[in-house]
């Protein structure tokens, strides 16, 4: 089961991801990485077609390193989620599309933290909480359910754990290790930093 989930507050934006590679029933592997570091501050998880989540991920974070490199300075949250919207939906207009669906996680001094939904027709909205796959369909209504805008960071994990039991209890075999936390404050947490895995153990 593909699963990727965020959780936006006031100065931090939470994500995860599952670590599953599949093709229809079989799994492939269990250590795959769905998200890319785009930048200091930018976040991409990506979900899809085995090869399309890798080629398109990796694409748009090669291209916002380039343009750091030419202009001085890094894409906004909101602009390079925009410039992986514009990409996407070039791609789907074309012969070669990327069947792909995306959550870009980021902050800003100027705007503040930032989630944005992206599905594989190239939709853009900015959202306080997003799930892909299989597990959003058993998540979202928990989500609108508990969320507030002023979570604190130890009310968002908790009700990222409520997601993820919610998964395990209906069936999933998987691990949710990839645990992101985007932090506005105070400016030395300015950075991605990994959390400890929610789950150590294979749900039953």
């Amino acid at each position: 089961m593909e699963y990727l989930i965020g959780i936006q507050g006031q100065d931090f934006v939470l994500v995860a991801a599952d670590n599953i590679a599949a093709n229809s029933i079989i799994q492939m592997k269990q250590d795959q990485d769905k998200m890319f570091k785009l930048s200091d501050k930018i976040l991409l998880l990506c979900v899809g077609e085995a090869g399309d989540t890798v080629q398109f991920a990796e694409y748009i974070q090669k291209n916002i390193q380039l343009y750091k490199m030419r202009n001085g300075y890094e894409l906004s949250p909101k602009a390079a989620a925009n410039f992986t919207r514009k990409n996407l939906a070039d791609y789907l207009r074309s012969r070669t599309p990327y069947h792909v669906n995306l959550l870009l996680a980021g902050f800003d001094e100027t705007d503040g933290p930032g989630l944005y939904y992206m599905d594989h027709l190239s939709a853009l909205a900015k959202a306080p909480f997003a799930a892909h796959g299989y597990g959003a369909y058993l998540t979202l209504s928990i989500l609108d359910r508990y969320y507030r805008p002023d979570l604190t960071r130890d009310e968002a994990v908790d009700l990222l754990k409520k997601c993820v039991e919610e998964c395990c209890s209906v069936h999933w075999h998987e691990k949710t290790r990839d645990l992101t936390l985007l932090s506005l404050s105070p400016p030395a947490e300015q950075a991605l930093h990994p959390q400890p895995a929610l789950l150590h153990r294979p749900f039953d």
